[in-house]
């Protein structure tokens, strides 16, 4: 049974996650794909193919993506390449505080370029990356033409 996992499931925006997929025929081809919708509903996507090594595994980490959004060793590439469906858009987060990015890791048997609602993953997970840490205070700044935020630790 192929399992794709993200550890830590749940990190501050800067923390580097780790990405395994387990489970694989040794020299599978496949393509994991990373993917959010962010406030405004636009979506954003980033994919590698790989190839999985001899136990079945692939981690981004230790393999290099073949082609994709990227290509090489790249831990975090899935996050850090992610790029819009539509043209002009840039992924900003507006609610830092009160809410994460979840981006959904999905891994597809062979190298698909596109993704359609009939392909079904082999298997997903979902990752959730968090802008403010637990606990900070948020204090609006507006002195003058100055405009800003204060973040203050618990």
């Amino acid at each position: 049974m192929v399992e794709v996992t993200a550890t830590p499931r749940s990190s501050l925006a800067d923390r580097p996650v780790q990405v395994q997929v387990r489970g694989l025929a040794p020299s599978q081809l496949v393509t994991l794909r990373a993917s959010l919708t962010d406030e405004q509903g636009e979506c954003f996507q980033a994919r590698a193919f790989f190839r999985a090594d001899k136990a079945g595994e692939v981690d981004p980490g230790r393999h290099a993506a073949l082609g994709g959004s990227y290509a090489g060793v790249w831990p975090m590439g899935l996050f850090w390449f992610l790029q819009p469906d539509a043209l002009f858009r840039r992924l900003v987060k507006r609610d830092v505080a009160g809410s994460p990015f979840v981006v959904r890791l999905e891994v597809f048997d062979g190298l698909r370029l596109v993704t359609g609602p009939q392909d079904h993953p082999l298997a997903s997970c979902e990752a959730e990356r968090w802008y403010v840490g637990p606990g900070m205070q948020r204090v609006p700044i507006r002195e003058g033409r100055v405009r800003g935020a204060l973040f203050l630790p618990p």
